[in-house]
């Protein structure tokens, strides 16, 4: 299962150094190494997006390591999924849009 996911952000070069930290402390957490790459970014009337990949591997394991923390998300599977990580980037400094483009 692939899963990639649209990030939108009106500042960039603030926001995509805590996204990569976060990211990496969610790999360190799986026991995971690349398990996700970040698209080139584009920007549109202030806004700048980027795709994030996530590979099977590391996205189970997010699902597995906390579960307990995205079951307590209203929504279905990817819906908790996409709140989690949208949660888990502002808590570390990077309040970001998500919206889920591909799962399979």
């Amino acid at each position: 299962m692939t899963t990639i996911i649209e990030i939108s952000t009106t500042n960039y070069d603030e926001h995509i150094l805590p996204i990569k930290i976060a990211l990496s402390h969610l790999q360190t957490n799986c026991d995971i190494t690349d398990g996700y790459s970040i698209g080139e970014p584009t920007s549109k009337f202030g806004w700048t997006f980027f795709q994030l990949l996530l590979k099977s591997s590391f996205h189970n394991n997010i699902e597995k390591n906390f579960s307990d923390m995205i079951q307590k998300y209203k929504g279905k599977k990817e819906e908790k999924l996409l709140k989690f990580l949208s949660d888990f980037f502002e808590l570390r400094g990077s309040k970001v849009k998500l919206k889920l483009i591909e799962y399979y």
